[in-house]
């Protein structure tokens, strides 16, 4: 299957994500400088995606990775660390982001 990218649910997720971190579609336009705030609203009810630059700096933003952002139809990406590698914190994110993607599968 090619992998797409769900323009809607993205655009949810990204809503999603500024109302947890308390940032409004002003802010938005403010960091990435853009000329106006409806680019920003296109990318939350979904008619339009940001593009990759966009996207890289709202990864910034918002502290997540870009896939994070977007939402599609392939399977999450399972990294292959090797824990006893990593130190304490390093696995409490881990540990964290696991539960994460347990949570988003039920």
């Amino acid at each position: 299957m090619f992998p797409l990218i769900n323009k809607r649910e993205t655009g949810v997720n990204l809503r999603r994500i500024m109302d947890m971190r308390g940032i409004t579609p002003k802010d938005v336009q403010e960091y990435l400088g853009l000329g106006c705030v409806q680019s920003v609203y296109r990318w939350t009810d979904g008619t339009n995606m940001p593009t990759i630059d966009n996207l890289y700096a709202l990864s910034e933003l918002f502290q997540v990775p870009i896939d994070e952002l977007v939402r599609g139809n392939r399977a999450p990406i399972t990294p292959s660390i090797q824990l006893e590698t990593l130190d304490a914190r390093e696995r409490r994110l881990y540990a964290y982001c696991e539960k994460l993607n347990e949570l988003k599968a039920a």
